[in-house]
């Protein structure tokens, strides 16, 4: 369905005697905007970060650790360097672009140290218009063969004290869901572990974020402030405090990513993440088809007065599968019942017994019958299974799934990133590919851009979500602000979305059943188009949606994108996205509990005529959250919409051309 091709023009340079006696090296974005600078001496490996004229990184230092050896990154010194400038085209089936193309500058950098035992590695730096990484690439020597790596401690030394948008966790076992912080780097307490992405807003209007690409066999990166500088950390392997990489060489570990811009929403734009990763290993991608879903355990398994009884069998979830047929939803989601999975389970709390078996249905579940039926009607049938009840029988369940015919799984409770996790995650995919199967990760660490390398990973979650509105009030619109200048950087960002019963904080109510939101309905609506979530879900119950104003809207946007654009962006207070399929456009934007009266440019259309359907907060959205107004007006690309947001609000705006 989609092919990939990647051209890269290699052009070595040879450089001058003089820069090898300096012991630098410099390498800048293709735009000569960013610059990066690399010394070695006694000290170890230094680097440094100036964009426009800027330094925004000074000074900071490249270690990693090996329990054989130590720190590498001492008394070190430079190789000669290959530069390199690079081009690439590839297409993508999931992400926030169709087509990228993808320019930047490359050096391999050659590292030895001047005592012990003289190891050596190469550092390699890319640089792009909007951002630098770097990673430690290991090459296989004699008598060094494998490694055992102890840390790395690179450090990001900012200059001018920038404000940071961070999420703190107590330990490296984390679901990686909390509230984010906004606060100087100066005011981070001293040890405390962030989770990336993290953003830093420097006080000239300058923005980075902090995260990692291209995380394969190896073990996920943290923030910490220590000695008063951000510095990275490894999340350790399980059972023990000391190692955090084991690894046969040549090994390379994650790009280590700063995203630079002086646009606050140009993050949410950038391919930097999946131009850092490998190109697709699936080859038969025809299978492979995003879309939204159901997910009746959000709204407390509603179910309509009828004469079949709800609960963990057919009749139940064709109800839901005949709303997704004549709504145009793609799947149905089987979770639970009664506080029971779906599969066969003896333990308590969706815990997996010793008896657990997520290849079995539940008596009373014909899963055959199901997926049959539900396939005669467009609707494919997809589950929620535990993953340390699937695991250990992955192979078994993977096969049976085939045969029954479902399309995909939600896989959920990982809490972990370390390198054993990664690579467990990494078998899911490449497994469920073989048996035609797309993965949603929940309770699962940030993307990493390698959705590109395993497009049947749909969407991941990593984030604080609308599933709490079941019992608590914590998921407010200024939470969900937060995460579009900060999770959403990353990838795919999977929420439970479609709450209809929209509250403020004066009228909500904690409800199990049918449940409410915080923040307008057109906040709500905003959140399909500000998001990238390959698997969205409808998760209220169907009564909930029809007839209701703004569900027409939930049936037509898309999930995945030929183009994305940052058309309004104010950190922590609102944001405006516009997302391309085909010749239509879609526009989100969401506020936070705050009102706001923006203006919305159309300047980025192209020239022609064209039809804008706009969804606004109602006037008395602040006491009746879920009234909106619908306009239908001629636009072009000299257009300027307003934008007014209730607290907490939104708008929605579906483009195309007037016929």
């Amino acid at each position: 369905m989609t092919s990939y091709r990647r051209f890269i023009i290699l052009l070595l340079v040879i450089i001058a005697p003089s820069a090898f006696a300096a012991k630098t090296v410099t390498i800048t974005s293709p735009d000569k905007n960013i610059i990066f600078r690399l010394d070695a001496g006694p000290k170890g490996l230094i680097y440094r970060i100036t964009y426009k004229g800027n330094i925004l990184i000074d000074n900071s230092r490249l270690a990693i650790s090996f329990k054989n050896g130590g720190e590498f990154g001492g008394n070190v010194k430079i190789g000669k360097p290959v530069f390199q400038k690079m081009e690439e085209t590839y297409d993508l089936v999931v992400g926030r672009s169709s087509h990228v193309h993808s320019l930047s500058n490359n050096v391999v950098v050659p590292v030895i140290e001047n005592g012990g035992s003289k190891r050596e590695l190469n550092v390699e730096i890319r640089i792009f218009n909007d951002g630098a990484a770097f990673r430690y690439v290991m090459p296989a020597k004699a008598g060094w063969e494998k490694v055992e790596i102890t840390d790395e401690a690179d450090q990001f030394n900012f200059t001018g004290d920038p404000t940071a948008l961070t999420l703190f966790r107590e330990s490296y076992t984390t679901s990686h869901e909390g509230l984010y912080d906004r606060l100087a780097v100066s005011k981070i307490k001293p040890d405390t572990l962030m989770d990336m992405p993290a953003l830093f807003e420097y006080p000239k209007g300058i923005y980075m974020a902090i995260t990692e690409a291209n995380l394969l066999d190896y073990a996920g990166m943290y923030l910490i402030k220590h000695n008063g500088i951000i510095q990275s950390a490894l999340s350790p392997l399980p059972h023990q405090k000391e190692l955090k990489v084991i690894a046969q060489l040549p090994h390379n570990s994650p790009w280590r990513v700063m995203e630079i811009s002086d646009r606050a929403g140009a993050f949410i734009e950038s391919n930097i993440l999946t131009n850092l990763s490998e190109p697709c290993r699936i080859k038969d991608l025809s299978w492979i088809k995003p879309g939204k879903t159901t997910f009746p355990w959000w709204n407390g398994n509603v179910s309509p007065d009828t004469s079949w009884a709800p609960g963990n069998n057919y009749d139940f979830n064709m109800y839901y599968a005949n709303f997704c047929a004549k709504y145009g939803l793609g799947y149905h989601t089987v979770v639970e019942y009664g506080l029971h999975e779906w599969y066969v389970n003896d333990g308590e709390g969706f815990q997996p017994g010793p008896h657990a078996d997520p290849s079995r249905a539940v008596p009373g579940l014909d899963m055959q019958q199901l997926c049959d039926s539900a396939k005669k009607i467009g609707v494919g049938i997809r589950v929620w299974v535990h993953f340390y009840a699937l695991y250990p029988k992955l192979d078994e369940t993977f096969a049976q799934y085939e045969k029954w015919g479902i399309k995909g799984l939600m896989c959920d409770f990982m809490d972990r990133d370390d390198q054993e996790m990664v690579n467990m995650q990494t078998e899911i995919l490449e497994k469920a590919a073989q048996h035609h199967l797309h993965i949603q990760f929940h309770g699962a660490y940030k993307p990493t851009g390698t959705a590109r390398t395993y497009p049947n990973e749909f969407t991941r979650e990593g984030t604080l979500n609308y599933e709490n509105d079941k019992w608590n009030t914590i998921v407010t619109p200024d939470a969900d602000v937060n995460i579009a200048f900060t999770r959403l950087l990353a990838g795919s960002t999977d929420y439970h979305l479609g709450g209809f019963r929209a509250a403020n904080l004066k009228t909500f109510k904690q409800h199990y059943t049918a449940p409410m939101v915080l923040g307008t309905r057109c906040h709500m609506l905003g959140m399909y188009v500000v998001l990238e979530n390959e698997q969205g879900m409808v998760c209220d119950y169907p009564d909930a949606y029809i007839d209701q104003p703004g569900f027409e809207f939930l049936q037509q946007v898309p999930l995945t994108w030929d183009e994305t654009k940052v058309l309004n962006a104010k950190v922590s207070d609102y944001v405006t996205v516009a997302r391309r399929k085909g010749g239509e456009w879609y526009i989100g934007t969401i506020s936070n509990n705050t009102a706001h009266d923006i203006k919305t440019a159309l300047s980025f259309l192209p020239a022609g005529d064209y039809t804008a359907e706009i969804y606004s907060d109602a006037p008395d959205a602040n006491t009746a959250p879920d009234h909106l107004v619908k306009v239908i007006r001629q636009v072009n690309n000299q257009t300027i919409l307003d934008t007014n947001l209730a607290a907490g609000g939104g708008q929605v705006v579906r483009v195309y051309k007037t016929k």
